[in-house]
C-alpha cells in the first residue's frame, strides 16, 4: 500500500486548558481523540502526525488532565481530550473530569467529530458507552479505534472488531469502528482518510 499524502505533519500545540473556558475560538472545524486512560490517545495523535512527542506519552495513566488543543492549519484543529475512567484519581476529580468531557462534546460549535479509542482487549466499557451516548445524543460523527490490536493475534482481533461492530448497532448505529496499531501502524491510512473527510482536507490538500 502507498503511504497517503499526510497533512498532519506541520501539526503543532496551541495550548492545554482543564475546561473551555480558555479554549482556542470557537470557529473553523475540530476533532476531538477521546478515550479511557492509556487507551493510546496520545501514540495514535504521535503516530498520525509523524512527531514522537507532539502528545506526551506517559505509563501512568491519567496523567492527561487538560484538554489539548492542537493546529494542523489555520481554522483546523485535533485536541486531545482527558482520559476518564482511570480508578486512581479521587471521586470528586473524576467527576470534574467527566464533566469537562461532557460540556466540551455537547457545546463545542466547532466540534465536527470524535475519534473515540479503546483498547481492544478491553472495549465498550460502561464509560465508554456513556461517552458513545453523549456522541450520539450530540449528533457527532464518531469513529472508533480499537487500539493496541498488535497484542492480539489476527483470529482474536477480527472477532473483537466484529462484537464491536455488532454493539455499535445499538449504542450509536452511525459510528464506524477499525483497527488500529500505533506500534505497527496497523490503521493509519484509514484513521486518516477518516480525519481528511470529516476535516475538509480531501478538497484541500
Amino acid at each position: 500500500m502507498c503511504k497517503m499524502n499526510n497533512p498532519y505533519q506541520q501539526t503543532s500545540f496551541i495550548l492545554g486548558t482543564p475546561d473551555t473556558r480558555h479554549a482556542p475560538p470557537d470557529s473553523g472545524v475540530e476533532v476531538a481523540f477521546a478515550g479511557r486512560s492509556n487507551a493510546g490517545k496520545s501514540s495514535a495523535l504521535n503516530v498520525l502526525t509523524g512527531q514522537r512527542a507532539l502528545a506526551r506519552i506517559s505509563k501512568a495513566p491519567g496523567r492527561t488532565r487538560e484538554i489539548n488543543f492542537f493546529q494542523v492549519r489555520e481554522g483546523i484543529r485535533l485536541v486531545d481530550l482527558p482520559g476518564y475512567g482511570y480508578a486512581r484519581v479521587s471521586k470528586s476529580v473524576k467527576g470534574q473530569w467527566q464533566r469537562n468531557i461532557s460540556l466540551y462534546l455537547e457545546t463545542r460549535q466547532s466540534l465536527g467529530g470524535v475519534i473515540l479509542l479503546m483498547d481492544v482487549r478491553q472495549a465498550l466499557k460502561e464509560t465508554d458507552q456513556q461517552v458513545l451516548g453523549w456522541c450520539h445524543a450530540a449528533g457527532l460523527l464518531t469513529h472508533v479505534l480499537l487500539t493496541k490490536s498488535d497484542k492480539l493475534k489476527r483470529g482474536p482481533a477480527k472477532a473483537a472488531l466484529f462484537q464491536a461492530r455488532k454493539a455499535m448497532q445499538q449504542l450509536h448505529p452511525e459510528a464506524s469502528v477499525q483497527l488500529f496499531s500505533a506500534h505497527t501502524r496497523d490503521g493509519v491510512d484509514e484513521l486518516q482518510q477518516v480525519l481528511d473527510g470529516w476535516l475538509g482536507l480531501e478538497k484541500n490538500p
